[in-house]
This record gives C-alpha cells, sequence and structure tokens, in this order.
C-alpha cells in the first residue's frame, strides 16, 4: 500500500463530499488523464468566471442579482482550482523526493 504522499488527489469529490485519491504509478494511465483532463476543464472555466467577474464588478450599474450568483459560482471555481494546486504540489513533492 502507498502512503498518501504518494497518492494523487483526484480534481473531483466522492458522494459524501470527502476528498477522492488515486494510487497508481503510471501518471498517462487512463484515471491519470482523465483527471488532467477535469483538471484542465476546471482552470479554464475559472479563467472564464473570472473574466466575466472582472466584467461584472467594472459596470457602474451591477446589481446585487447579479453579484450573488457569481458569488457563488466563483466560490466554487475557487474551490476547484485550490484542489488542483494542492494536487500538483503533492504530484511535485512526490516526484523531487523520488529524484533525491
Amino acid at each position: 500500500m502507498t502512503d498518501k504522499g504518494e497518492l494523487r488527489l483526484l480534481p473531483w469529490s466522492g458522494p459524501d463530499g470527502k476528498p477522492c485519491y488515486l494510487s497508481t504509478d503510471d501518471r498517462d494511465g487512463y484515471m491519470s488523464r482523465l483527471a488532467d483532463n477535469v483538471e484542465a476543464v476546471q482552470l479554464g472555466m475559472a479563467a472564464e468566471l473570472l473574466d466575466q467577474a472582472q466584467e461584472v464588478l467594472g459596470a457602474e450599474d451591477a446589481d446585487l442579482g447579479e453579484l450573488r450568483p457569481l458569488t457563488r459560482r466563483l466560490t466554487e471555481a475557487l474551490q476547484d482550482v485550490l484542489r488542483v494546486a494542492t494536487s500538483r504540489g503533492l504530484l511535485l513533492s512526490v516526484g523531487d523526493s523520488h529524484h533525491s
């Protein structure tokens, strides 16, 4: 069994909201590629949402009705981006320990 430092944090949660991990040595395997693709989509969506937020916040006539759903979507995107950053940070630290 691998220790938690060698597990990849996946970019989605389980049904109960807990983190999901992948244990594999194959970074080119199906699940690793799927996780890479999901992360890329999440980061792309976050970038688009950031553009939208900057546009809404820059508008003189932005109203509360626009800001609430935007804030909700920004919060969800930030959670995704933090999960991706955590996962990639863990992957980097594991990669560094294998090269030492």
